[in-house]
């Protein structure tokens, strides 16, 4: 899908602006609500959240989005890029005033909307169906899905049987639920349950001060299957999209962090996300690089190495940041 703005502005566009930190906190906190309608946009109320009428698999809030159907979200930047099809310089300037010098109130100075209360999925009586999909089309080692379904993290729905993927605060209180469907046709279902908390996504906490993020539960479980030495000493977060919020609190959640690995999608969002995720980390002093999967995404990676039957991982590309 690709949108096209009702008052249509251009800006230059540039191979590179050095945009400072400031700058890229400031467009990274526009509110995107606030941004879209004043460009035009139809926003139809969806719960505590806005839906696209052009699109309503995709909802916003604040200045985050997401898209329900490609279980891919952000912050603005990577909206513009993504639908309005900008390149990052572009989508800056929009954020930042543009030409016309225009300012877009920040999200944080919104008077915040009250979440509904959240709940857990009842769980199904087995976990048939979430063992099977996640084993024999994504490839995923049992041993790995048995250490999430042990602790509590990973379950089977009643209704629907999804994979359910909880997220847990400090106190190992299930704060947070992405739902995901395991049929092998046809569109896949993903959408984290209503009333849950974006600090607190799926993830497991390790001992040895590294972090690992990824935008989907299953691409982080791939990357486990494909390198499992030693996995549990390390800590990992899905931040179910790419927001900045569930990799905040983890740095509150883990040991003194050490190492900061981004390791979401092999795409043009994938790299707007990690850009703005270093720049925000940036006052952390904490060793960052970025991993890249051969293919779009690990769980890609995992399946072409199961496919060629391949016995050793497919070797990870790392770009210091």
């Amino acid at each position: 899908m690709q949108l096209k703005l009702a008052n249509q502005e251009v800006f230059p566009i540039a191979q590179y602006i050095p945009f400072t930190d400031e700058q890229k906190l400031r467009a990274g906190e526009v509110d995107l609500e606030e941004f879209l309608r004043q460009r035009g946009e139809k926003l139809i109320r969806s719960g505590h959240d806005k839906r696209l009428a052009s699109d309503h698999s995709v909802t916003v809030r604040g200045n985050e989005w997401y898209d329900h159907a490609a279980q891919r979200g952000g912050g603005p930047v990577s909206f513009l890029q993504r639908f309005y099809r900008m390149s990052y310089p572009e989508a800056m300037l929009a954020l930042l005033g543009g030409n016309g010098g225009q300012s877009f109130p920040a999200t944080s100075k919104r008077e915040a909307e009250p979440r509904k209360s959240f709940t857990l999925p009842e769980a199904n009586g087995d976990m048939r169906r979430v063992y099977a999909y996640l084993i024999k089309q994504r490839g995923i080692d049992k041993d790995v899905i048995d250490h999430f379904a042990r602790a509590g993290l990973l379950y089977e729905n009643a209704k629907h049987h999804n994979c359910v993927f909880v997220g847990t605060d400090e106190n190992g209180v299930a704060r947070h639920a992405h739902k995901r469907s395991t049929n092998s046709y046809g569109e896949a279902f993903r959408i984290n349950v209503e009333g849950s908390d974006p600090r607190y996504s799926f993830h497991h906490i390790g001992t040895d001060g590294s972090l690992f993020v990824f935008e989907a539960p299953i691409d982080m479980l791939s990357y486990i299957t494909l390198y499992p030495d030693r996995w549990q000493e390390h800590s990992y977060v899905a931040c179910c999209g790419t927001s900045f919020l569930p990799v905040q609190q983890m740095k509150e959640m883990t040991p003194p962090m050490k190492k900061l690995f981004l390791c979401l999608d092999n795409d043009k969002a994938g790299q707007s996300a990690c850009e703005q995720m270093e720049a925000l980390s940036r006052a952390w002093n904490v060793e960052t690089a970025r991993l890249l999967p051969e293919h779009k995404d690990w769980n890609e990676d995992l399946v072409q190495q199961n496919q060629t039957q391949e016995m050793k991982p497919i070797c990870q590309t790392m770009y210091c940041l």
